[in-house]
C-alpha cells in the first residue's frame, strides 16, 4: 500500500541521505579506524594480544568479534517488538530517531576510550552498533512506502551509493588528521583517531536531520493509542502469520540469512584479517577499505542495471557465486597487492548485494499492507542473526585453529547454502498479496 506524497523527489533524496549520515559509522567505526585503533591499544607491551574483560581472558580480536555478535543479538531480540509498536502507533520515525541518537552519542563516547578502560570502549562500541542496527530497521521500512515498485532497485542503490561517497569523504579527512596531526594542530598519538570517532558521531546526528525533517511522520495517519506494548505484540504476530503464508518470502529469507553470514562478517572483520594475517599497517588497511567503497558505488548501480535486464534472482545468483570465489581466494592472499585486488572484487559485489537484497525484499511485501516496519523487522532480524552467527563462528574458528584464513574459507560454506535456497526462489513481477490459509 502506497501513500500519495507531495514533493516525491525531495522525499526520495531525504530518505537516501540517511545512508550518507549513518554509513560513516559502518566505515570509520566498524571497518577501518576503530578496529585498527582497538587492536593497537589492547595489545600488551610484551606484544601479547590477550585482554582481560571483566575477568574473562581472551584474544582481543576474538573479544571484538563476540561484542559485534552480542550487539546484533540484542537488536534481533527487541526489534520485532519495537517495529510492531511503530506500525501500530505510526511512530516509525520516532524510533528511527531514538536509535540514531543512541548510536551517534555512543560514537562520541568512544573519544574517551584509551585502551586501559577496555570495558568502557566495548560497551560504547556495542551501544553504537545497537543504535546503527536499530535505526536501519525503520529506515528500510520507508522504502516501500515512499517509492513505486519499479523505483526500488535504483532508489536502494542510490542510498548505498550516497553512503559510500559520504563515508569516504569523512574517512579521507580522518585519515589525513591521523597521518598529519601537526597540520591540523592536534597532538600526536591517540588523540587523532579518538577525535575521528567524535566527528563520526556528530556527522551521523547532523546529516540525519535532513532525513528526519523531510520523511513523513505518520503516512498512514494511525492513531497513537494506549497499551502499545500489547498492540506491538499483536502487530508482529499478525505479520508473522502473513510471512508464513508467503513461501517465496520464507525461502528468500533463508537464502538471505546464509549469504549474509558471509557478507556481513567480511564487512566487519576484513580490517582485522589484513592486520593480523598480513601485518599490514593502518594506512594500507584504510586504503584497502577506500578501494572497496569507491568500487561499491559502481557495483550498486551495475547490479541494479543487471537486475533491470535479467531480474533480481539472476543478479543475486551472480553475486553469491562471486562471493564464493572470494572466500576461496582469501586463503591464498599473502601480499598487499593480492589483498588490494581482492578488495576490488569485494567492493564490486558488496554494493550490489546489499542494495539488491533490500529492494528484492521490498518486492515480496504484500502490496495492501501498511505494516512495513514489521515486515522489515523480519528482514533485519534475519540479517542481524546472520551477523551474530557469522562473526561468532569466525571468532570460534580463529580461536580453535589459530588462523583467520581458516575462518575466511569457512564463510564460503554459508554462501553455498544461501545459493541453494536462492535457486528455490521465484521473484514475482508484481507485488504479492497474502492468500488466506
Amino acid at each position: 500500500m502506497k501513500v500519495e506524497l507531495a514533493n516525491r523527489k525531495k522525499i526520495h533524496r531525504a530518505w537516501a541521505m540517511y545512508d550518507w549520515a549513518n554509513s560513516v559509522y559502518s566505515l570509520v567505526i566498524t571497518s577501518t579506524i576503530f578496529p585498527v585503533y582497538y587492536n593497537s591499544v589492547t595489545k600488551g607491551a610484551d606484544g601479547s594480544d590477550i585482554v582481560d574483560f571483566f575477568g574473562w581472558n581472551l584474544v582481543n580480536t576474538v573479544l571484538y568479534s563476540y561484542s559485534i555478535s552480542f550487539s546484533f543479538l540484542v537488536i534481533a531480540i527487541f526489534s520485532p517488538l519495537l517495529s510492531g509498536i511503530a506500525d501500530a502507533s505510526g511512530k516509525k520515525l520516532t524510533f528511527m530517531k531514538a536509535f540514531a541518537y543512541l548510536g551517534s552519542l555512543s560514537c562520541v563516547g568512544l573519544f574517551f576510550f584509551e585502551g586501559d578502560n577496555l570495558e568502557f570502549g566495548i560497551i560504547c562500541s556495542v551501544l553504537a552498533s545497537i543504535g546503527y542496527a536499530g535505526s536501519i530497521v525503520f529506515y528500510n521500512a520507508y522504502l516501500p512506502e515512499i517509492a513505486e515498485e519499479h523505483e526500488y532497485d535504483f532508489l536502494s542503490a542510490r542510498g548505498f551509493a550516497l553512503g559510500y561517497i559520504g563515508s569516504v569523504i569523512l574517512l579521507v579527512f580522518n585519515l589525513a588528521l591521523i597521518q598529519f596531526p601537526d597540520a591540523f594542530g592536534v597532538p600526536e598519538g591517540s588523540f587523532a583517531p579518538r577525535f575521528s570517532f567524535l566527528i563520526t558521531g556528530l556527522w551521523w546526528a547532523g546529516f540525519a536531520q535532513i532525513t528526519f525533517k523531510t520523511l513523513p511522520k505518520n503516512p498512514f495517519k494511525k492513531k497513537i493509542e494506549s497499551k502499545l506494548l500489547l498492540k506491538g505484540y499483536r502487530e508482529i504476530n499478525l505479520v508473522f502469520s502473513q510471512v508464513r503464508q508467503i513461501p517465496v518470502m520464507k525461502r528468500y529469507l533463508m537464502s538471505f540469512f546464509f549469504y549474509s553470514m558471509g557478507v556481513q562478517t567480511v564487512m566487519y572483520l576484513a580490517a582485522s584479517f589484513g592486520d593480523k594475517e598480513l601485518g599490514l599497517p593502518g594506512d594500507q588497511l584504510i586504503l584497502t577499505v577506500l578501494i572497496i567503497q569507491f568500487v561499491a558505488i559502481a557495483g550498486s548501480y551495475l547490479f541494479a542495471y543487471i537486475s533491470k535486464v535479467s531480474g533480481n534472482k539472476i543478479s543475486l545468483m551472480i553475486l553469491v557465486l562471486i562471493w564464493i570465489g572470494i572466500c576461496g581466494a582469501a586463503y591464498y592472499v599473502y601480499s598487499v597487492y593480492e589483498f588490494y585486488a581482492l578488495a576490488f572484487v569485494v567492493g564490486m559485489v558488496m554494493g550490489g548485494i546489499q542494495s539488491l537484497s533490500r529492494s528484492t525484499f521490498s518486492k515480496l511485501i504484500p502490496e495492501e499492507t501498511t505494516d512495513h516496519a514489521s515486515f522489515f523487522s523480519f528482514y533485519d532480524v534475519t540479517e542481524k542473526l546472520a551477523i551474530v552467527f557469522g562473526t561468532f563462528s569466525y571468532g570460534i574458528i580463529e580461536q580453535m585453529t589459530g588462523s583467520m584464513r581458516n575462518s575466511a574459507v569457512s564463510l564460503g560454506i554459508f554462501f553455498v547454502v544461501g545459493l541453494g535456497f536462492l535457486l528455490l526462489v521465484t521473484i514475482p513481477k508484481k507485488s504479492l498479496s497474502v492468500q488466506p490459509s
